[in-house]
């Protein structure tokens, strides 16, 4: 089965249908202070013109409730993907207002408190899916950075099948097929990987990313296991 594929903090009408055009799943906009933030109206005027069947998913850090049921109405988003610490009450307070036509991700950055932080998002009936995202001291999101994936193989992916756990931090068209083969996700993310310039994506790099994507399900490569 195909992973499940992300193009994330998109800032114009052209580069979201870009990445539906080349086969991914989601687009994500960024709603939370990021060179790559783009205001809700903008997104409220993308988001009519991309397939119905593309997932439109806003990303928001330590945002408060009423601030992303807003956006979600107002954008037409179908997802959420939360940076927050308030996890269960945001999570519940959103599956009761949009029932489950809204997927609720949530992000969890690899490090030393990764595996207390996955029991208490496997406890909450209300998350769709886990983000396995790296940070760094300024960024919370779109570093560019790789976490250690053979670790995070053992301590997060493995054992967990029922739970769908996405990886992301510093993915590209180049590594995306190793991260797969490595971490066997349910889904991959992928911003700053496949951009031009700073929050404008290049065409080849994101239909390479999608294609690599797909074809490490369908004709895998064995990377040596250090």
């Amino acid at each position: 089965m195909s992973p499940w594929v992300k193009i994330c903090a998109n800032t114009s009408l052209g580069d979201a249908q870009l990445a539906a055009d080349a086969g991914a799943d989601a687009v994500g906009f960024v709603f939370a202070p990021s060179p790559r933030r783009v205001p809700a109206e903008q997104v409220a005027a993308i988001t009519p013109h991309l397939p119905a069947s593309l997932e439109k998913i806003g990303v928001f850090v330590e945002a408060d409730f009423e601030t992303i049921a807003t956006t979600v109405q107002q954008c037409g988003l179908t997802g959420v993907q939360l940076h927050s610490v308030a996890l269960e009450e945001l999570a519940s307070r959103l599956r009761h207002r949009f029932g489950t036509a809204l997927r609720i991700v949530q992000v969890l950055h690899f490090g030393t408190e990764a595996s207390e932080r996955l029991k208490a998002v496997e406890a909450d009936r209300f998350i769709d899916a886990l983000l396995i995202d790296s940070r760094t001291a300024t960024a919370v999101g779109g570093t560019g950075i790789a976490f250690d994936w053979q670790a995070a193989r053992g301590q997060i992916f493995a054992g967990h099948g029922d739970l769908k756990l996405i990886a992301a931090g510093g993915l590209n068209p180049e590594n995306v097929a190793e991260a797969i083969a490595i971490l066997n996700p349910w889904g991959v993310d992928v911003a700053s990987g496949v951009e031009a310039s700073l929050g404008r994506k290049d065409p080849e790099k994101v239909r390479a990313f999608v294609t690599n994507a797909r074809a490490a399900v369908t004709e895998p490569t064995i990377f040596p296991v250090h």
